[in-house]
């Protein structure tokens, strides 16, 4: 009986997990919005250095990921999120530190920069530790379910995170913000500490880019997905308002909703029907609705291609994330996931810069002809993977015993 309730208590883990990442990534959404407006109205600069320093962050992610997936089959997955937690605390107050009047402006966005790359750092950590401290307490065969609950964590937090962010910079100021931002960690640390830690596994290490080698197509295919994303999340208002349709910000209200809807009705998936065939048919629909989007003659055509775009981003992450898993033994899983991870991370760090410059050429209709072409990219990489790999099944039971 006992053995029975097991995968349902593991289950309510995970879940309290992805209740303390929400709570813990809203440090990051929070100071999303507010981080540029402190340093173009606060400390003066241009809008090239507030941009700068919001990308930045993003940047130390990207760079991380792999140590961050050594860590965490080092450490293990709770000590790992935990520490990756500890470092959102320690990255607010020293942003926080950038608010206090001593400080020259020039000293003070330093201090702010410093405290940006602790916080990409604590991202890369606490993510990566939670996904590999969730498939230990589920098991690989509900590492879809994981991956599917992250992100349901992680984009909820985003939500949320950029009116409050705004509201408390609003109300209270950029200190009290980060004052705000270096409590909820915390709190999330207090929330996981009953939670109990997964056995880590001994094995050969293998080279991080040997790992990457054996996942790369999975990998490209996350990041020609987050391209429609990162151009539907910078572009999408200015869209509508240079074509003058009314109702601009809910083109991104649209895309949320599919996104969550579906990665709550269909999170199961990838364990049950396999990765590819979900990625396939995802990458499929974000790729109608981004040409939709291109081709839209009005906004509620628009709104339709924001929608299905939602639709077909949200499973593509868990289901090429459960492929991964799949891919490499337990004590390299945290590794794996890192680099993979980091794909995704340079599609939305670099798409909007790139797309940025087509916009200014050929307007904004253009960056979504980019979107669908990136996913139908990603569609024919995974078909042909997912082909290239039944091929060799076949050819492994034909062969003779």
């Amino acid at each position: 009986m006992k053995d029975d309730k097991r995968p349902d208590q593991a289950y309510r883990q995970v879940v309290a997990l992805t209740a303390a990442l929400f709570l813990s990534y809203l440090t990051v959404a929070m100071s999303l919005p507010a981080v540029p407006i402190h340093v173009v109205q606060t400390l003066g600069f241009g809008n090239v250095l507030g941009g700068l320093a919001v990308g930045i962050a993003f940047l130390s992610t990207i760079l991380t990921r792999g140590y961050a997936g050594v860590w965490s089959d080092r450490l293990g997955g709770k000590l790992c999120m935990q520490r990756g937690l500890l470092l959102y605390t320690a990255a607010s107050l020293v942003c926080l530190m950038a608010s206090l009047p001593l400080l020259s402006e020039a000293a003070a966005y330093t201090v702010l920069i410093i405290g940006r790359l602790l916080l990409g750092l604590g991202e890369s950590v606490a993510m990566i530790g939670m996904i590999n401290w969730a498939i230990g307490l589920m098991g690989q065969a509900r590492s879809g379910r994981v991956m599917a609950l992250v992100g349901i964590g992680m984009y909820g937090a985003f939500a949320a995170g950029g009116p409050l962010g705004l509201a408390l910079l609003k109300h209270l100021g950029f200190a009290w913000l980060m004052a705000a931002c270096a409590l909820l960690p915390i709190i999330g640390l207090i929330a996981i500490h009953w939670l109990p830690a997964v056995e880590t596994h001994t094995g050969k290490r293998e080279p991080f880019w040997r790992i990457i080698g054996r996942i790369w197509r999975l990998g490209a295919a996350v990041g020609l997905q987050g391209v429609g994303f990162a151009a539907l999340g910078a572009f999408c208002s200015l869209y509508f308002l240079s074509r003058g349709w009314p109702y601009a910000g809910l083109g991104l209200t649209f895309f949320g909703v599919g996104f969550v809807v579906v990665r709550l009705a269909c999170g199961h998936l990838p364990d049950r029907i396999g990765g590819t065939r979900v990625a396939i048919v995802s990458l499929f629909v974000e790729a109608c609705g981004q040409y939709l989007l291109w081709l839209s003659p009005g906004p509620y055509a628009a709104f339709s291609g924001a929608l299905l775009t939602g639709i077909g981003c949200s499973m593509v992450f868990p289901a090429m994330g459960a492929e991964v898993v799949k891919r490499v033994p337990p004590h390299l899983r945290g590794t794996a996931v890192g680099g993979f991870a980091a794909f995704q991370d340079l599609a939305y760090g670099a798409t909007a810069p790139v797309v940025g410059v087509l916009a200014d050429h050929s307007g904004y209709a253009s960056v979504f002809l980019v979107g669908g072409l990136a996913a139908t990219l990603g569609l024919w990489i995974v078909w042909s993977t997912r082909r290239n790999t039944n091929t060799v099944a076949g050819r492994a039971v034909a062969r003779p015993h």
